[in-house]
């Protein structure tokens, strides 16, 4: 059993627990919002169904990603300075694969934005492609988080 000391101390485990909800939140978030681009890619702009799609983008923004990334920055820093940054390699990595997908985030944002205002700056391949980059990052995030290998 770990020992928790810190700042945080006994709410550490609520801290982490919540932590690992919100990520959860944002990975779902962020699952779907390229996925959803690519069904409103080839929607006609201006017409009824690409307006379904603008909305439903704009509320999983709103709503989900937007907030849940936030939080789970938050608390992932409070668990950051509560375990400390010395010798902890690892935390580092995790920070700025977590950074990168948060630039990711902003920009994928971006993208829908723009083509709610019926632009495609991006192909559907490249939508569908980008599509897997959340997948990757889980992936990555945990085991270094879990593993710890250095």
């Amino acid at each position: 059993m770990e020992s928790w000391v810190g700042w945080l101390g006994a709410a550490h485990l609520w801290v982490r627990a919540f932590h690992i909800i919100f990520v959860i939140f944002w990975m779902a978030g962020m699952f779907m919002l390229p996925r959803y681009l690519v069904y409103q890619h080839p929607t006609l702009p201006g017409s009824p169904e690409e307006a379904l799609w603008t909305t439903r983008i704009a509320r999983l923004r709103k709503i989900i990603v937007g907030p849940a990334m936030v939080i789970v920055w938050a608390l992932g820093l409070a668990l950051a300075f509560n375990l400390g940054f010395a010798g902890n390699g690892w935390l580092w990595v995790k920070l700025a694969i977590v950074f990168l997908f948060s630039g990711f985030h902003g920009w994928i944002v971006g993208v829908s934005k723009t083509m709610a205002r019926g632009e495609r700056p991006v192909s559907e391949r490249g939508l569908r492609m980008l599509n897997e980059l959340p997948s990757l990052v889980t992936i990555i995030v945990v085991l270094l988080a879990v593993l710890r290998p250095f």
